[in-house]
């Protein structure tokens, strides 16, 4: 089995999602830095701090030719421009790693003449604890996927190509959703009578003790755990729930979903 993660790896692109990925190698391997190249154009700080530990920016085509995976973490808009200068000069044995939402594996395949596996991981890979939905119809661009992000995440292999904006649109946008809703928990906290910082703070804890329970735990029993029968969390879900929250997170997965389809052109 081939060793993606011995390198040379390059990564193309450093925004926020690129930018995490970078971070979480450092933190967390398998990459080493002295094997990972990472074209920005831009100055990044996590760039900065993979090159004083022996990484490469934004290297020369020349240095390309050994480059075993590419991490393409670009803006969905601007991919093509991006890959144009790769197809001459990557082996060909190189695989494409896509953390693009909504551009079609066919599409890059056509594009760089390589095997590709799409790979939509959330922000939280910078700590180790992302969780990343992959598909492929290639397995050992799959596995290139699998050695590259395990350690930062948990990898959920997809059955067609379609479920990667659906899984897109429920965790690569997910984090968001709940940090919005905490943002409404501490606003309607201070309706109710704390002041802004606590009522913040508190929003924050009441996250990070949700993500502190067993993961592998069913969901109805972790809500179940706090929720107590004719308790006051029982209460507050059942008038969320009436309030539409079940119909709110649909309409965000619907229309981000909607959203990613629109980036492919379907």
């Amino acid at each position: 089995m081939q060793d993606f993660a011995s390198g040379p790896v390059l990564i193309v692109g450093c925004g926020r999602l690129g930018s995490a990925v970078v971070e979480g190698w450092l933190d967390h391997g398998p990459v080493d830095p002295r094997r990972l190249m990472i074209v920005t154009p831009s100055p990044k700080a996590v760039a900065d701090r993979a090159e004083r530990a022996g990484a490469r920016i934004n290297p020369g085509s020349e240095q390309l030719a050994s480059v075993q995976a590419v991490v393409l973490a670009v803006k969905p808009a601007v991919w093509r421009a991006a890959v144009a200068d790769l197809p001459g000069a990557l082996d060909w044995d190189a695989v494409i790693i896509s953390l693009m939402a909504g551009v079609r594996a066919d599409d890059i395949r056509e594009a760089t003449g390589r095997s590709v596996v799409r790979l939509m991981p959330t922000t939280a890979v910078a700590q180790g604890r992302g969780v990343a939905a992959v598909w492929s119809e290639d397995r050992g661009a799959v596995e290139a996927a699998a050695q590259l992000f395990g350690p930062l995440a948990d990898i959920v292999s997809l059955a067609t190509e379609d479920q990667i904006d659906v899984a897109t649109a429920v965790a690569g946008s997910g984090p968001a959703y709940i940090h919005a809703f905490a943002r409404a928990m501490a606003e309607a906290g201070v309706e109710a009578g704390l002041s802004p910082d606590d009522a913040v703070r508190l929003a924050r804890g009441a996250v990070r003790s949700a993500a502190a329970a067993p993961m592998d735990d069913d969901l109805e029993k972790l809500i179940a755990r706090i929720a107590s029968p004719g308790g006051t969390t029982q209460a507050g879900l059942k008038a969320a729930e009436e309030a539409g929250l079940g119909a709110a997170a649909k309409a965000a997965v619907s229309a981000a979903l909607r959203r990613a389809r629109e980036l492919s052109g379907q």
